[in-house]
C-alpha cells in the first residue's frame, strides 16, 4: 500500500515530522515499511505559462512548433516544442532555463531546429505525474500565470510504501493508515467515512442476494447525465499515480480513488447495458464470462458472480465483465458496493490466477458498514467532476449478521505479555482500535467456545467466571469494530494492546530450560552413526522426502513390493514427485548421478532420515477434526491409524575409488564389500551384531546382495540390505558401473539402554592363525559365526585376512585364513588353553560349514 503523506495529513493532524518519523511510528505499531519515495523535491524553476502564439516549422520529420510563451516576466520567451495538443491561449507548465526536472534533468537555453528554445513546455511524464503522457499538460484557464507549478499542483510529496499482512486489511486504505498514525502520535483522527448519506427514495436498480454465504450486503446507487468527455482532474490523477495506480477514465478513477481512500472496492456498470434484476449468486456449471482483460473465463461452481437476466456480468470482488464496462459514450452509471465472503473471493482469485486491487482487499476483510458510505462518496464525485445528477434511489440488499463479542479477563493482555498494563490501559487501547468495551461478561457463544465451557448454546456470567477462576467484575466484553474482522479471539485483543503499548516495552526474558537428561538414546545413535560414516570417508547429503512412481520403476521394484504402497500428498510441490518416500535410495542415487555428470566419479554418500510406510489397512485420508474442542480418544486413534509408520533409516551409495590412488600407490575400487562394511560400522555404534546372508532383493544385483539381520527377542529380524546395484538400475539412473549401496533401518538397532564399556584385561593376548578350506558357495559369515561360537568366551576378536581360490585350494573350494585372538580377564593363557579353544572353533566350523584345515 502506497500512502502519500499529503493525503494522510488530510485526515490526521500530524505534527511537523518527517516521512521517516511517521514511518518509524507506524512500524512500531506493526505496519512494516518497505520504502519511502520522495516526489517533486528536486523540481525547481517550473512556472505556469500562457501560449501567446506559435509558428509551425516545416521541413522536419515530425511536427515542430516555435512558441511565444508568457511566463510572468517582462518579455515572453521563445520555446520550441514537438507536441501539438495545445492551442494559443492555453496555460501550460514551463521549465525555465536553470530548471531541474525529475531524475536530475536540467533545462537550459539552446538553439534547436534553427530557432532559439529558451525553456521547455512540460508533459505529465516530464513532471513525474505519470509514467507516460500523449502530449503537453494543459492547465485550467483560471490558473495564475507565473505561479510555481510544484506548489500549485502539489507535486512535492513523500510516499510511504507499507507491506500489509493478511490480518491488516483495514490498512489497505488511507482511512486505515490514518487511524493508526493518529493513535501513534496521539492526535485527532478525522474519519472520511463519518458521513451520513441522505435517505433513500426508491431503488436505484432491482437487486437481490441469491446466496447469503457469498454476500451479506449489496448496495447500488446511480447517476444520470454523466459527461463521457469529462476528464479526471489533475489533483486526482496525481494522487492515483502517487498511490501506484494509473488513470483510466473519470468514472474508473473515481471508483479507484474511493477504494484507496476508504478501503471499499467499487465497480461501475453502464446502466444502459443491464437487463433485468441483478442477483448475487454462485456460478452454475458451464457458465462463462469475458472479463475486462478480454479473456473468456470458464467459471467454477464456487465462483461468486453478479448477474442479470443475460447471465454473469461480473466476477464479484475480482474483475468486471466486458459487456457492461463504462465506454466512451456511457452517460448512465450504476455504482456497486458490496461485502463479499473473504474466503470466497480469495479462492476465486487464486482459482483463476486473477489478482486485482479489489480482490486483495476483499480477501483480507472489508468493513461491512462501508458500502452505503463509499457508494455515496463515489456518486458525489461523479456529480461534482463529471456533471452528472445523483439519483435519489438506493438499492440495499442485506443479510443480518450478528456482531462478534469477545469476553476476556481484563488482565488477559498482561498475562500474555508477561508485564502489567492495568485495566485502564487495556480498555483505553481497545477503544483506540475502535472496539466497544463493556464491564462484566456477556452471554456469548464465542466466549463459551473460547474457554471450553460449551461448544453450543450460551453460558451465564457466573459459569464463565467460575471457569476462568475470576470474579465477574474482572471480565470485560469487547465488540470489535466493523473494520476489524480479524479480531475474533482473546489473543487478538491482547495483541492489539501489546502493539499499541509498544513491542519495545516487552521484557526480554530467556525461557527456563526444562529439566531433562539431554539427548535420547535414539538421537545419540543417529549422531554416532553419522560421525562413524563421516570418519569412514562418506559425505552426508540431505534429499527432499518426495518421490514419484518413476523412481520405484527405476529401482526395478515388483508390483507387489511393499515399497510401492505410498502416502500421497494433498498439495505436492511437484506432480512428478507427489508421494512421501518409502526408501532413501532414490534421493541418494539422483545425487550420485548429478555428481558423476559433473565429473566427480569417486563418490561415497550417506543420508539419515525417515521413510514413510503406510500400513496395508490404513485409511486413505485422516479425519478432519473441529477446532473448538479436544479430539476424543477414538478420533485420535483414527488419526494414528491413518498416519504411516515412520522408521529412521540410514543409506549409503558409493562408486569409483573408495581408497584413492596417488603417489603412495594404486587405489582400490569401491565394491559390494564396502557397502556391507558400512552396515557393520553402524551396527558397531549401536552395540549390535549383524548376521549377513546372501539374498535376492531389488534393487540389488541378485548374485551380489546381502541380507542384514540382527537377533532380537529370540528371532532373527531383517534390518536392511547391502551389495552391488542391479545393472538395469545403474542404467536407469545413469550411475557409474558397479555402483554399490546399503540401506539399514536404524530404528531396529535402537539400543535398550546405555552401552556398557567392556572390561579391559591387563593380561597378554594369545594369537592363533587358522586356514580353512570350504566350498566356494559357503558364505564367509557362516564360517565366521561357527568359529566365534566354537571358540567360546576366551575369544576376543576374529579377523579374516585372506581369501584364496587358486589350484592349491582344490577345484570348487576356497581357502579362508583367520586370525583368532584369545585373552582371559584374570590370568595369562597357556598355549594349551589357546590351542584347545582354536580346535573347538575349527571343529564347530567343520560340523556346520564342512570346513577342514588347509593341508589336512
Amino acid at each position: 500500500m502506497k500512502v502519500p503523506l499529503s493525503w494522510l495529513r488530510e485526515h490526521v493532524d500530524l505534527p511537523a515530522v518527517t516521512a521517516q518519523e511517521v514511518a518509524d511510528r507506524l512500524t512500531a505499531a506493526g505496519l512494516k515499511l518497505e520504502a519511502i519515495t520522495s516526489h517533486g523535491h528536486e523540481i525547481k524553476n517550473v512556472v505556469v505559462g500562457r501560449v501567446l502564439e506559435f509558428e509551425e516549422l516545416a521541413g522536419f520529420k515530425k511536427p515542430i512548433r516555435h512558441c511565444l510563451v508568457e511566463v510572468g516576466e517582462a518579455a515572453p520567451r521563445e520555446i520550441v516544442c514537438g507536441a501539438t495538443n495545445f492551442a494559443a491561449g492555453d496555460l501550460v507548465p514551463v521549465a525555465l532555463p536553470g530548471a531541474v526536472l525529475p531524475g536530475g534533468f536540467e533545462i537550459g537555453s539552446r538553439k534547436t531546429y534553427g530557432r532559439l528554445s529558451d525553456g521547455m513546455i512540460c508533459s505529465e511524464a516530464e513532471l513525474g505525474v505519470a509514467d507516460s503522457s500523449p502530449g503537453i499538460l494543459v492547465l485550467a484557464q483560471d490558473t495564475p500565470v507565473g505561479a510555481d507549478v510544484v506548489e500549485l499542483l502539489g507535486l512535492r510529496d513523500d510516499v510511504l510504501e507499507l507491506e500489509i499482512t493478511p490480518d491488516c486489511g483495514y490498512a489497505l486504505s488511507i482511512r486505515g493508515v490514518a487511524r493508526e498514525a493518529a493513535t501513534a502520535f496521539g492526535v485527532p483522527f478525522r474519519d472520511p467515512a463519518a458521513v451520513s448519506p441522505p435517505a433513500a427514495s426508491g431503488e436505484a436498480w432491482p437487486a437481490s442476494i441469491g446466496d447469503p454465504t457469498a454476500c451479506d450486503r449489496f448496495v447500488l446507487r446511480g447517476v444520470s447525465g454523466f459527461d463521457p468527455g469529462a476528464e479526471t482532474p489533475l489533483w486526482m490523477r496525481v494522487r492515483l499515480a502517487r498511490a501506484g495506480m494509473r488513470s483510466v477514465s473519470l468514472a474508473v478513477d473515481v471508483t479507484n480513488y474511493v477504494m484507496l481512500e476508504l478501503g471499499q472496492p467499487l465497480h461501475a456498470f453502464d446502466r444502459s447495458r443491464l437487463s433485468g434484476e441483478i442477483v448475487v449468486r454462485r456460478a452454475r456449471q458451464g457458465e462463462t464470462l469475458e472479463t475486462l482483460d478480454h479473456v473468456v473465463r470458464t467459471l467454477h461452481e464456487d465462483d461468486i458472480l453478479i448477474t442479470d437476466d443475460s447471465g454473469p456480468i461480473s466476477m464479484a470482488g475480482t474483475m468486471g465483465g466486458l459487456h457492461t464496462e463504462i465506454s466512451a459514450g456511457s452517460t448512465e452509471i450504476l455504482i456497486e458496493a458490496a461485502h463479499f465472503s473473504a474466503t470466497g473471493i480469495a479462492r476465486e482469485s487464486r482459482r483463476h490466477n486473477l489478482v486485482s486491487e479489489a480482490s486483495k482487499r476483499f480477501e483480507r476483510g472489508v468493513d461491512r458498514e462501508l458500502p452505503l458510505v463509499a457508494s455515496w462518496r463515489a456518486v458525489q464525485l461523479l456529480a461534482e467532476l463529471g456533471g452528472a445528477t445523483a439519483e435519489p434511489g438506493v438499492t440495499h440488499a442485506q443479510v443480518q449478521v450478528a456482531p462478534v463479542t469477545i469476553t476476556i479477563p481484563a488482565d488477559h493482555p498482561d498475562r500474555v505479555a508477561g508485564m502489567t498494563y492495568g485495566r485502564e490501559a487495556v480498555i483505553r487501547r481497545l477503544e483506540q482500535v475502535g472496539c466497544t468495551v463493556t464491564e462484566g461478561a456477556a452471554q456469548t457463544q464465542s466466549a463459551a467456545a473460547e474457554h471450553g465451557v460449551a461448544a453450543t448454546g450460551m453460558v451465564s456470567t457466573g459459569d464463565l467466571a467460575d471457569r476462568l477462576a475470576v470474579r465477574g467484575d474482572d471480565l470485560i466484553t469487547v465488540t470489535p469494530p466493523s473494520w476489524r474482522p480479524d479480531l475474533t479471539d482473546p489473543n487478538d485483543l491482547a495483541e492489539e494492546v501489546i502493539r499499541l503499548e509498544g513491542y519495545d516495552r516487552l521484557p526480554s526474558v530467556l525461557p527456563a530450560a526444562p529439566a531433562g537428561a539431554g539427548l535420547t538414546e535414539e538421537q545419540r545413535l543417529r549422531r554416532r552413526a553419522g560421525r562413524a560414516l563421516a570418519l569412514a570417508g562418506y559425505v552426508e547429503v540431505l534429499s527432499y522426502p518426495f518421490i514419484g512412481a518413476r523412481d520405484l520403476d527405476d529401482l526395478q521394484l515388483g508390483e507387489g513390493d511393499p515399497r510401492r504402497r505410498m502416502t500421497r500428498l494433498v498439495n505436492p510441490l511437484s506432480e512428478d514427485e507427489p508421494y512421501m518416500r518409502t526408501t532413501l535410495l532414490p534421493g541418494l542415487l539422483k545425487t550420485l548421478a548429478r555428481n558423476a555428470g559433473r565429473g566427480f566419479t569417486d563418490v561415497a554418500l550417506f543420508e539419515t532420515g525417515l521413510v514413510y510406510r503406510p500400513e496395508p489397512d490404513a485409511p486413505a485420508t485422516a479425519p478432519i477434526l473441529p477446532v473448538h474442542r479436544r479430539p476424543s480418544a477414538g478420533e485420535l486413534a483414527e488419526i494414528e491409524r491413518a498416519l504411516p509408520r515412520q522408521p529412521l533409516r540410514v543409506a549409503v551409495v558409493l562408486a569409483g575409488e573408495f581408497e584413492r590412488s596417488g603417489w603412495w600407490g594404486k587405489g582400490r575400487q569401491a565394491t559390494w564389500a564396502d557397502a556391507i562394511e558400512a552396515a557393520r560400522t553402524i551396527a558397531r555404534e549401536a552395540g549390535a551384531e549383524l548376521e549377513i546372508r546372501a539374498d535376492r532383493h531389488e534393487p540389488w544385483h541378485p548374485g551380489r546382495c546381502a541380507e542384514l539381520a540382527v537377533a532380537g527377542g529370540g528371532e532373527r529380524v531383517v534390518v536392511g540390505h547391502a551389495g552391488e546395484l542391479h545393472p538395469r538400475v545403474i542404467e536407469a539412473y545413469g550411475l557409474p558401473p558397479r555402483t554399490a549401496a546399503m540401506e539399514l533401518e536404524l530404528s531396529a538397532l535402537r539400543p535398550g539402554g546405555p552401552v556398557e564399556t567392556p572390561a579391559v584385561s591387563a593380561y597378554p593376548v594369545a594369537t592363533q592363525d587358522v586356514a580353512l578350506t570350504v566350498a566356494v558357495a559357503t558364505p564367509v559369515a557362516e564360517v565366521e559365526a561357527a568359529l566365534r561360537e566354537g571358540a567360546g568366551e576366551l575369544l576376543e576378536s576374529i579377523r579374516l585376512f585372506d581369501v584364496y581360490t587358486g589350484p592349491q585350494a582344490g577345484e570348487g573350494n576356497k581357502s579362508l585364513a583367520y586370525t583368532l585372538r584369545f585373552r582371559a580377564p584374570d590370568r595369562t593363557l597357556t598355549a594349551e588353553e589357546a590351542t584347545a579353544a582354536r580346535d573347538a572353533a575349527v571343529a564347530l566350523a567343520a560340523e556346520r560349514a564342512g570346513a577342514h584345515l588347509r593341508g589336512a
